[in-house]
């Protein structure tokens, strides 16, 4: 049986997206107040925004926001949504829950005066009371047209609608207006725990009324709005979105004139940084350790070396030419000489003239860190292989010291070292608990007590047999077929050899492939995946590591499942409940006999799971539904088919002067309160 991951659209599908080398984020669709800042960027767990209260934030001004590519669609239930999207409908659109920095959603008050579950028994109802001055940009006062619009789009019915979720729609029975105008009355046909998932972000009923509206209505445009920003002109030849104050909007007005979102890609962050060409943007270590190192440094001068080159005095220096002697003989080579070094000085002046400009321009942002709400894991492909036997995956989690890799990629940074113990929380959400014992902590003995029962055991060497490693890496013949070095391209593989004895089942030595992505920004993955392989060659298990173009990594080969091994990450989320589930699904057989996979890329489940899952999502009492949560994460890690090793870095370099904006963490921008400081 082979391996399917939904045909079509559906491929796409995906509430909670993969982050790839770059650690581009799909977020989720909430946005959250800002609150007080936690202590700055070399505290910053939850968040780090350089947090002010509005009287201290200047009227005016534009912010220019580095997004990786403007957005493909303005509408966040689209298949084609990505990050740039919610950026922007986290500005203009109604979000009737917001996320605070611990990731617990909270009701929005510009947009709900109440939001309460008023019946559970025979039918769920939720009723919303809107806030009687919410009103579309156009003049129309949200209400439950609205609502009844972006059900009947989403509720999974009508396949000619290109949506990208229908969790929790496709529970609800009916939308109607409840006791007054400013009522809206949602009835469940299942009960549904996450209800406050829905209806955000809200749009208008034009953009949901129909497939062609919904599917290419909201393509570049969104001209109905409700939020402090209305969505202005789009420049793709520039790549630029702009975003204007909007004068409709009924809450506290916006501190900006506009925000302008610039794509940058990340391979282009320093550079634009360096220019001074955007006010905010998200780095890498690499950019983050650049702006650190020149920020309280002063101006470079042109160091006298520099100087030595030009400062002999040339012939007629100060004379005019009809003054000059002649040079004697043998001179005009000499004074080629000088005139060489004159020009080398000159060139090595400008570079430092250069390198003091970009790093006067470095000088005016500051780094913002925290833990971004999402989590680096190394997934471990149970479909097919050595590790389909769950004993052999076992011995690779016990084989894993998660807190060195955790140190090697957040000590540096300043950041909170913690292994990350949970698959379905992170570490500060309400009922996050480590339920890695379920698997075990490292052991390299327990591990290669593991391989011994499921076969592998260490014999005598053979010739050809990987050898021990003398270091990290060596080269070796682990890419993939075809791949070479040519023309400058990185080397297709590395073999980490196993330094312990080689472990084998019928004389064949244990391998696995690693593969891993080769752009700029991966980085981090990659020393991480050197680690790992490093680990696994002290229980005797030698690694092919395969690096592999970015753009297809996710599709040709974590889809796919062409891989043993491979490091990607997932956001986190308020509602795991819903989000998780088709991550740790287990995988079904397809009408067409292929197995369809879904997200659970690692094709690792049980029923049990799917029944916990099923059971968290239905029960309206929260302990009860957070008991089968953890029930379920406990047997995720026991079936070890994924294992979370860190909660991922989230680095903004931003403007000093900028207030209000920078690691938000859970909570997403408090859109109206970013501004510069008086």
């Amino acid at each position: 049986m082979t391996d399917h991951v939904s045909p079509g659209r559906a491929v796409r599908r995906r509430r909670r997206a993969v982050l790839l080398a770059a650690g581009v984020l799909l977020p989720l669709p909430v946005l959250a107040g800002c609150a007080d800042d936690d202590g700055g960027g070399a505290s910053g767990l939850a968040q780090d925004i350089a947090a002010a209260p509005r009287g201290r934030v200047a009227n005016g001004g534009t912010v220019r926001w580095a997004v990786d590519a403007l957005p493909s669609t303005l509408n966040a239930f689209h298949t084609d949504a990505d990050a740039a999207t919610y950026r922007v409908t986290g500005a203009v659109l109604p979000s009737l829950f917001t996320l605070d920095r611990s990731g617990t959603p909270q009701r929005n008050a510009d947009y709900l005066t109440a939001a309460d579950l008023t019946t559970r028994e025979p039918r769920q109802v939720v009723v919303y009371k809107l806030n009687p001055k919410a009103r579309w940009s156009d003049g129309r006062p949200i209400g439950a047209a609205d609502f009844v619009a972006q059900w009947k789009a989403l509720r999974g019915t009508d396949h000619a609608y290109w949506t990208a979720r229908n969790s929790g729609y496709d529970r609800i029975a009916k939308v109607e207006q409840g006791a007054g105008p400013h009522e809206v009355k949602v009835t469940f046909a299942k009960p549904y725990a996450d209800w406050r998932a829905l209806f955000t972000p809200l749009y208008p009923q034009s953009v949901m009324v129909g497939a062609d509206a919904f599917n290419d209505g909201a393509r570049d445009r969104l001209p109905v709005t409700a939020g402090p920003f209305a969505v202005g002109d789009r420049n793709s030849d520039d790549g630029t979105l702009t975003l204007e104050r909007d004068r409709h909007w009924w809450g506290a007005p916006a501190k900006l004139d506009r925000l302008e979102l610039r794509a940058v890609p990340r391979g282009k962050r320093a550079d634009a940084l360096s220019s001074g060409d955007v006010d905010v943007a998200e780095v890498d270590a690499a950019v983050a350790k650049k702006i650190d190192d020149v920020g309280g440094a002063a101006p470079a001068g042109v160091p006298k070396s520099v100087h030595a080159g030009n400062t002999g005095a040339q012939p007629g220096a100060g004379q005019d030419a009809a003054d000059q002697e002649p040079a004697p003989r043998g001179a005009v080579a000499a004074d080629a000489v000088r005139a060489q070094a004159a020009a080398r000085g000159s060139e090595a002046a400008r570079a430092e003239a250069r390198a003091a400009a970009v790093a006067r321009t470095l000088r005016g942002y500051a780094v913002r860190r925290a833990l971004q709400p999402a989590y680096t894991q190394l997934a471990l492909n149970g479909g097919s292989g050595p590790l389909s036997d769950d004993r052999v995956r076992r011995a690779v989690a016990r084989a894993i010291d998660r807190q060195a890799l955790a140190d090697t990629v957040l000590k540096p940074l300043r950041l909170p070292a913690t292994p990350l113990g949970s698959h379905l929380l992170l570490s500060g959400q309400e009922g996050y608990a480590d339920h890695s014992d379920a698997v075990g902590g490292t052991d390299t003995d327990a591990a290669k007590t593991l391989l011994a029962d499921a076969g592998w055991r260490t014999g005598r060497s053979t010739p050809g047999s990987p050898q021990p490693a003398q270091g990290d890496a060596q080269a070796g013949h682990g890419g993939a077929p075809g791949d070479t070095a040519a023309g400058g391209r990185e080397r297709a593989g590395e073999q980490i050899a196993a330094q312990a004895p080689a472990v084998k089942k019928d004389g064949k030595p244990l391998t696995l492939r690693f593969v891993v992505p080769d752009g700029p920004a991966s980085a981090e993955l990659r020393t991480v995946s050197h680690r790992i392989a490093t680990m696994l060659s002290r229980i005797g298990i030698a690694t092919a590591v395969q690096k592999v173009a970015d753009d297809s990594y996710l599709q040709d080969h974590i889809e796919a499942g062409d891989y043993d091994l491979a490091l990607y990450s997932w956001p986190g989320t308020a509602y795991p409940s819903t989000d998780a589930r088709p991550v740790y699904a287990k995988p079904q057989p397809a009408p067409d006999g292929s197995l369809s996979v879904g997200q659970n890329y690692t094709r690792v489940g049980s029923d049990r799971v799917d029944q916990l899952f099923d059971q968290a999502v239905s029960d309206l009492d929260p302990k009860a539904a957070r008991e089968a949560l953890n029930k379920a994460d406990a047997r995720i890690w026991a079936s070890a088919g994924s294992i979370p090793l860190y909660q991922r870095p989230e680095l903004v370099a931003t403007k000093k002067s900028l207030v209000n904006i920078g690691s938000f963490g859970f909570a997403a921008p408090r859109f109206q309160d970013i501004g510069y400081a008086k």
